[in-house]
Formats: C-alpha cells, structure tokens, sequence
C-alpha cells in the first residue's frame, strides 16, 4: 500500500505484516548496520578521488587517465551489479553484503602492495566488482524489511551513511598524501572497512520478508522486460546515469583546479573539501521524510534545481562562492539521489534486486563515462569547460523530473 500522504505520481509498496517499523530496536539496528555498510563502501570506492593528482605525478599520467583509478572501481561495479542483485535474489540479501564487504576491504588492502599502474588499476577493478554486492542489495533488503511508511527515512540515512563514508575517504586519503603516501591511506582505509564489515554482520537482522528466486536466464530476461516496460523505471535509471554523472564529474576535477594558481591549496585542503558531503547526510534524510509526507514528484525536481544552483556559484573566481556552490550542490544531488532510490523500491513490485541492480547499473555507468568524459573538457576548456559539460547533464536531468512527476500511480496487481 502506498505512505501515508503518498502522491499519485508515484508507485506503490506492497504491505506484510511483521515489517521494521520505525522506532524499533530493528529499525535501530538495521540503520546502523547499512549506515556502516554505506561508510565503508563510499569511503573505498572514493577514497582515491583527492588523490588523482598525486597519482598522475607518481605514475606519470594525464588527468583522464588518473580519473581510471576511480572509473575503473565503478564501471567494474557497475557491471557487478547486473549479477549480484540477481544472485541475492537467489541466495538471500545478508550473505550477499557481508562477503562484498571483507572482499572489498581485503583488496583495497592489497592495492598499496602492487608493482605498476595497470595492475593498481587491476586491483581497483576488483574494489569495486567486490561493493557491487553490497550496493545492489542494501536498497532491495530495506524495500523488502522496512515498513512502507517509513521506507523513505529509512533509505535516507541510508543514503546518508553513503555520503559521510564518501566524505570520509576522500578526507583521510587527502590528508594523509601530504604527510604519509597514498599507499598509507589506502591500508588505513581498507582496516577500517573491516572492522565496518564486523559491525554489519553483527547488527543487521537476517531477512524475513525475502523469497528466493531460481537463478536463471529466463527469470533474469523476465525481469529485464518488466523492469524496462514500465513507464517509470527506465526514466529512473536514466536519472541515476545523469545525476552521478554530473556529481563525480565536478569532485573529480574541482581539486585540479584548486591545487593551481590562484588558489594553490595544498592535498589536506582539498580532502578537507569533501566536508561538504555532510550536507548530503542531512539532505538525503530530509528528502526522504518530505517525500513520505508530500510525495517524491514534488521534492526530487527542486532538488536537480538546487545541483544547478550550487553548479553556477563554482563557476565564479570567488573561493568562497566556490564552496558555498560545492555544498549546495552536493546538498541537492544526495537529495535527488535518495529520492530516485527509493522511488524506484516502490515501482518495482517484482524481482526488485534486479531494479536496483538496473538503477544502479546506471548510475555507476555515468560515474565511469561521464567522469572520464569530464577530464577532456578540462583539458580543453578549463573549469567552464567542465561546469558547461555538468550543466547539460543536469538540463536532462531536470526534464525527466517533469516527466517522472506527471506520471500516473503503479499499483500492485491482486
């Protein structure tokens, strides 16, 4: 049945009795347990991203081809994401995410230890096909074992736990290249997953509203059909391509532009930065609680207008007006972000790990090109070459909003 206050625009959940509710000592638990979850997948996943220009000094490679270090995690995430979430459908949600996240710990662990760019590339793509089982599965297990009415909260901090392990490893990772090595940063930050990875297996409740699915071809091919006919989900996962697009794309090279003349800003203070993904946490949170009680065709496309907002102030010469606009629009996309994950949890009433998988298929899939695309146009055209790049996929963006927030409701059939 759809939230209370819930908006014809959007899909509807179906409802089982014995659902966490909020205020539970279940709800509490799940949330801690993805929160680190999200921590420790974001701050592997980005810790590398303030650490491009010291890599193209240490390897002796351009920008773009420093941004692989990243791209290469998340298009191998990406590409993960189309067989763990079908593979969670099959042997359950829990096992799944734990075992990606001792994977994922253990290689970045290995990173620091390997001889050259291209086998560092290697073990970043390992990262990364490691986080796909937990980021293709965390939204499907809180869409099954939340109750309806709080799923947008819950989704919220979840989001918000994604932000603040961002924000994190891109802040440890800045610091300590200007006092240690990257390869120290790297090792710090994989024993921390690790001991994230323990408190997850330990908190999390184990599912009740799971019901495996065979995996097979046909149920895969079943579900790829259903998920691409409706009339809302491939909007959605168009969404996802374009927003985390445009959002890597400007972290990745903000810091090229701040280590030059006239900000010359040292490695600490660029990680020091990504302080502003703590307005994600709040954002993500709050989104979701407007969008339980307003719906999310009212709030997700002000949201895309607020990522434009803080694009236009990063334009201007003015340091302060840059952060102010890289705030705003890391508020705005953690926003939109949360709002568009956990709409897609309540279209898709069926095979929902694979929906999740598709939506974030796509959004790592705009990581990788839109992120690597991203160093040409500040090769060529400086940091208005790159705001002009971001703007276009925020234009886009922005019309699908208006389309999504005009669509009829989706029910559950019976």
């Amino acid at each position: 049945m759809p939230s209370l206050a819930a908006s014809p625009a959007e899909g509807a959940a179906t409802e089982q009795p014995g659902h966490i509710e909020k205020g539970s000592a279940a709800f509490r638990r799940t949330n801690w347990a993805l929160f680190a979850g999200g921590f420790a997948t974001f701050a592997l996943l980005y810790c590398v991203q303030p650490m491009l220009p010291v890599l193209s000094d240490a390897f002796a490679v351009s920008a773009a081809q420093s941004s692989l270090a990243l791209s290469v995690a998340t298009i191998a995430l990406a590409v993960g994401l189309l067989l763990t979430g079908p593979l969670s459908d099959a042997v359950g949600r829990k096992p799944v995410m734990v075992a990606a996240l001792v994977a994922a710990a253990l290689c970045t662990l290995l990173a620091p230890l390997m001889p050259g760019w291209h086998a560092l590339l290697l073990m970043r793509a390992l990262v990364g096909l490691s986080l796909s089982g937990l980021v293709a599965v965390a939204m499907t297990y809180l869409s099954e074992e939340i109750h309806p009415q709080h799923l947008g909260l819950a989704m919220g901090l979840y989001i918000s736990g994604n932000a603040l392990g961002g924000m994190s490893g891109r802040l440890v990772s800045g610091v300590l290249v200007d006092h240690l090595s990257w390869q120290a940063a790297l090792g710090i930050l994989g024993g921390l997953a690790l001991l994230a990875a323990l408190l997850f297996w330990r908190l999390l409740p184990d599912s009740r509203h799971f019901r495996p699915t065979p995996l097979s071809f046909a149920n895969l091919a079943g579900g790829l059909r259903l998920h691409l006919s409706d009339r809302g989900l491939p909007w959605l996962f168009l969404e996802a391509f374009l927003l985390m697009g445009g959002f890597v794309t400007l972290f990745n090279y903000i810091g090229y532009r701040l280590l030059e003349e006239p900000y010359r800003l040292s490695m600490t203070w660029v990680g020091l930065l990504s302080v502003v993904y703590l307005s994600g946490t709040y954002s993500s949170t709050q989104a979701g609680v407007l969008a339980d009680r307003l719906g999310r065709h009212r709030v997700f496309w002000p949201a895309i207008l607020v990522m434009l907002a803080g694009l236009l102030l990063t334009l201007f010469g003015s340091l302060a007006l840059i952060l102010a606009g890289m705030l705003l629009f890391a508020f705005g996309f953690f926003a939109a972000h949360s709002l568009a994950s956990s709409w897609v949890g309540r279209r898709a009433l069926e095979a929902r790990g694979q929906a999740s998988s598709l939506y974030l298929f796509s959004y790592y899939l705009g990581s990788s090109i839109a992120g690597t695309a991203g160093g040409f146009f500040w090769q060529h055209g400086g940091w208005t070459g790159v705001g002009l790049f971001i703007a276009a996929l925020l234009a886009v963006a922005l019309g699908v909003a208006l389309h999504l927030s005009r669509l009829p409701p989706k029910r559950p059939q019976g």
